[in-house]
């Protein structure tokens, strides 16, 4: 049974690796793509039906014992964290299917983005650091190139941006590692929960953690060290934005939730930094996003309002504000998504993201529009959708630890949020339809819609079906505070 945990990164590796022999049959590489991302779906589902029932499922590569072999952790937060990027992949390789030209198809898009989802799995399921180092490397290589696809010159220089910036926080990242390892002697998370925990030398900790900070801070795009992220996610085209917008930030996100709730949770200093960083990412963030007027920039910039809600809640660090800042990712990566592929179909039908080119997409293409509509008043937080019970459960948590001050710059945060997506939909979607391409309103975007739809149905469900997720996400908090589960799954306590 433990083998389970192993195959969501083994099958897109192998079918990758595979595909690299098929680059000019598209036929292939369509077929086996959407079978392997499928086939991660079904066994991600089903290892968090395990987790869920028998508890963390773990296995040791080579049959090396921990803390000293490599070893793979399945527990609530990653294993549905799994669950939910191969039903994310999905969707947008499907997009990606009737959006791509067959010349970027033929290019190693198939290979790459199913490395992409090796490096996205197995930095959730590592259940030590250096490999979390790996991963993300391997994640660094495949969304270079992925964003460099197409060759224009824009994506050129933005995803240089975006691999200087991430080459200098992974030299950050294992300079963190060497340093853990000199003062611990394990690299193994289980082991440094204990170990860290037993050190007399708090301040070496907190220096460490603070590297750490840094260093996923950067992959999150936390404030100050976001002014990476709204040039390169615009960049790509709709089905690679909707990957990296709705996901590949989420990876940093979990890896603070991680590595907070469990190697260094007793470090107040840091708690209280992610505080003050969780206000000013969110505040920053969207007064960046209302200032812009390009469909896909305000919603790449948006991203670093979102998580911010994200950082508050690990900075607030209560059972129920773990619970919400899980409940909230999930939320963000399914509307976050949702959006970008919103904003691919609107430039594909009027030829132009930028809202001062484009309007009346309401009266051509009315599904777009009220799909649209649903997702942004999600994103916004607006009841019965899933935003609302996320931003809902974090806010009751920050009043009742007695943070009034970020929780009102959360609500304004959220004002804004609300503003800059009616901003969207009233210039794009309402009044008289003009667009720069004269065939816009003949233009038949009913397959794309399909494929988003159980984005939408899912944020709906979230919503209207919330108490369950509640439940689901109080219990995953439960397991992440109390850590000795975990601890004894990996060490065999």
């Amino acid at each position: 049974m433990n083998n389970l945990v192993i195959l969501p990164i083994l099958i897109p590796l192998l079918v990758g690796i595979i595909l690299i022999f098929f680059k000019n049959s598209k036929r292939i590489q369509r077929v086996a793509s959407v079978i392997a991302t499928s086939a991660m779906l079904i066994v991600a589902s089903y290892m968090t039906y395990i987790v869920y029932t028998d508890g963390i499922q773990t296995i040791e590569l080579g049959a090396w014992p921990a803390p000293f072999g490599i070893v793979l952790v399945a527990d609530l937060l990653s294993s549905s964290l799994v669950t939910l990027s191969a039903l994310l992949s999905i969707v947008c390789l499907l997009f990606a299917f009737q959006t791509f030209s067959a010349e970027r198809e033929k290019n190693y898009f198939h290979p790459f983005f199913l490395f992409l989802m090796v490096g996205v799995n197995g930095s959730f399921l590592t259940g030590d650091l250096f490999n979390l180092f790996v991963f993300f490397e391997v994640m660094l290589i495949a969304s270079f190139i992925l964003i460099s696809m197409g060759s224009k010159r824009y994506q050129l220089r933005e995803s240089l941006k975006y691999v200087i910036i991430n080459t200098v926080s992974s030299m950050f990242f294992i300079t963190a590692v060497a340093y853990l390892y000199g003062v611990t002697g394990t690299l193994n998370m289980a082991d440094l929960s204990q170990k860290v925990a037993e050190l007399e030398q708090t301040g070496v900790v907190s220096v460490i953690a603070v590297i750490f900070l840094f260093v996923f801070g950067t992959k999150s795009a936390i404030f100050p060290l976001y002014y990476w992220l709204p040039h390169s996610y615009f960049a790509p085209p709709a089905a690679i934005a909707a990957l990296f917008g709705g996901l590949l930030t989420k990876v940093g996100v979990y890896t603070l939730m991680r590595t907070y709730t469990l190697i260094f949770p007793h470090d107040q200093l840091v708690f209280q930094i992610l505080l003050i960083i969780g206000g000013l990412t969110m505040f920053i963030g969207v007064l960046g996003a209302v200032s812009q007027f390009d469909f896909k920039r305000i919603l790449a910039v948006h991203i670093v309002s979102q998580v911010g809600y994200m950082i508050m809640g690990i900075g607030i660090f209560t059972p129920l504000a773990i619970a919400g800042t899980f409940y909230f990712l999930v939320h963000n990566i399914i509307v976050k998504s949702a959006l970008f592929l919103y904003a691919g179909i609107a430039e594909k039908i009027t030829g132009t993201s930028h809202l001062k080119q484009m309007s009346g997409l309401l009266k051509t293409h009315p599904y777009v529009g009220w799909l649209f509509f649903i997702a942004a008043f999600s994103l916004a937080g607006i009841p019965p959708l899933s935003g609302f019970f996320g931003k809902f459960a974090l806010v009751v948590a920050g009043l009742e630890a007695g943070h009034y001050f970020i929780i009102a710059v959360s609500l304004i945060t959220g004002v804004l949020t609300l503003f800059s997506m009616l901003k969207i939909f009233m210039t794009s979607f309402w009044g008289e339809v003009k667009a720069p391409d004269p065939d816009a309103k003949n233009k038949k975007v009913g397959k794309l819609l399909v494929t988003t739809l159980p984005l939408v149905a899912l944020t709906i469900i979230l919503g209207v079906a919330a108490e369950p997720f509640i439940q689901f996400s109080l219990e995953l908090a439960e397991q992440l505070m109390d850590p000795s589960d975990y601890i004894n799954s990996v060490l065999k306590e």
